[in-house]
């Protein structure tokens, strides 16, 4: 194939001098894939293609230095073989394929969705994925010509109440966020506007955020539901919702998701959108981020501040998760021997060239010692408890007062010795340091974070701060996405 001649040099040495103008139509091509499979086999068909609004992307940017994401597609021009766009991305179904189901054999099917702007010629898509020593390799192609019929110009539904909450300027030059609620009734839409503003207002409180709020756009979409609320199965509760969004995606109990990002795709295209948020109108505490793809996360829990933040690093900025004591799912997130792509995780294979050295704090060796055995003995002691509290109240049966007694009775010491755990970690003296601190990635050893705690860890639930490695992600990707 014509192309695959190009795919060997590499994105730097076809990536100078593109323009946009030239290649492409202020249009978005929204492209939806079918991904189906498990571990050890994928199949990737297309589902279908959508002329949208306006290119809401950097018309002066369009090759992605970021190296992020285990996915990424590419636009090569038909008549000279020339790499005009590529850009990064993750999917649920690469998540699904790190779970034990997956890798039992067990297939399963994921609808994705990638946006292109729109060619002026036929252009060849090439959908390349990681292999698991993170090198790109081809698993999908196809040509696509910009006056073919099958591409549905079908006008946006027009079903959702849209509004403005932040307006800086050209979308070309902006990072536009389409904030988009699910599972809020036709008598809950002022409360949607209250929360999509009460978040925004959080966001751009945080840095790198808040020094850098002129370079967003924001718009809030509603899309009315049926029913408030989302589907917690294991609890029994279904809810018909805009979204689909459910929690026990993955069959873990907090990942809030949906299987159904066809209609999250379909509200937000009712605006220019760089990212999606997701507010899930819920009191309990739950969400999920997938690097550029979308973010999730509820309204009204106590934390939902932090999940907002914590979130939308990954879905934003492919930030990795920093720790390592939660239960997930997944089985081989990091393949032990492979540096990660997360601009905030390492496996540390070459010391002397650790991807945040210019950022280390002088004097901190590397790796850096941070009484781990001590955070773990904590951790170990607030989980007997909860296991000794399951126990005792399945022992008590089902006598109401009982189980309220045992209950009672083990909440305060399993209060003290969370406090004990966040206490460690909030008040620990290398707080803010930049080093290489193992356990992160979901992974007590092997893999390193820059700093003892962060947003993108759990135990920093107080101060919202991302610190030096994350933030400067997050401002590459700003700056980025607005053509600087």
């Amino acid at each position: 194939m014509k192309v695959m001649v190009a795919l060997v040099l590499g994105l730097s040495s076809l990536s100078g001098g593109v323009k946009f103008d030239d290649n492409f139509r202020d249009t978005t091509l929204r492209v939806d894939l079918v991904f189906t499979g498990n571990s050890a086999e994928e199949i990737v068909t297309l589902d279908g293609l959508r002329a949208e609004g306006a290119w809401a992307g950097s018309t002066a940017n369009l090759i992605d230095p970021f190296g992020m994401g285990r996915y990424a597609v590419q636009l090569y021009d038909m008549a000279s073989n020339r790499l005009i766009y590529a850009r990064g991305f993750d999917t649920f179904f690469s998540e699904y394929k790190t779970t034990k189901p997956a890798q039992e054999g067990k297939k399963r099917t994921y609808h994705e969705t990638v946006l292109v702007p729109m060619p002026k010629r036929r252009v060849q898509l090439v959908l390349e994925m990681r292999d698991r020593h993170n090198l790109y390799r081809p698993v999908w192609t196809c040509e696509l010509d910009p006056g073919d019929y099958h591409i549905n110009r079908e006008s946006p539904r027009r079903g959702c109440r849209v509004f403005d909450i932040l307006t800086n300027g050209d979308p070309h030059r902006k990072v536009d966020i389409a904030l988009v609620g699910e599972g809020y009734n036709v008598k809950e839409s002022e409360k949607f506007e209250s929360d999509a503003r009460r978040f925004m207002d959080i966001l751009f409180s945080v840095e790198p955020y808040r020094r850098l709020k002129t370079c967003f756009n924001v718009r809030g979409v509603l899309p009315l539901s049926a029913e408030s609320g989302v589907d917690e199965p294991r609890q029994g509760r279904y809810r018909s919702t805009a979204l689909g969004l459910t929690f026990n995606s993955l069959d873990s109990d907090r990942y809030l998701f949906t299987e159904e990002s066809r209609a999250v795709r379909d509200a937000a295209g009712e605006v220019p959108y760089d990212c999606i948020l997701v507010i899930a109108n819920m009191k309990r505490y739950g969400g999920g981020g997938i690097y550029n793809s979308f973010t999730v996360f509820t309204s009204d829990d106590s934390l939902s501040d932090y999940l907002m933040l914590h979130e939308f690093g990954h879905g934003f900025a492919g930030l990795g998760d920093e720790y390592y004591t939660s239960d997930v799912s997944y089985e081989e997130f990091y393949p032990k021997g492979v540096e990660p792509p997360d601009p905030n995780l390492t496996a540390l294979l070459d010391r002397e060239n650790l991807k945040w050295r210019d950022l280390v704090t002088p004097g901190l060796p590397i790796p850096t010692e941070w009484g781990q055995r001590t955070f773990d003995s904590l951790g170990l002691a607030r989980d007997s408890l909860w296991r000794a509290r399951g126990a005792a109240m399945r022992k008590a049966g089902e006598a109401p007062e009982s189980v309220k007694k045992v209950g009672e009775e083990y909440d305060g010491r399993i209060r003290e010795a969370t406090d004990a755990v966040v206490g460690f970690m909030e008040h620990h003296p290398l707080r803010g340091k930049v080093g290489a601190f193992e356990g992160g990635g979901y992974l007590p050893k092997g893999i390193y974070r820059p700093t003892v705690n962060s947003i993108m860890h759990q135990f920093n639930r107080s101060d919202r701060m991302y610190f030096g490695v994350s933030e400067r992600a997050i401002e590459g990707m700003v700056r980025w996405l607005c053509g600087e």
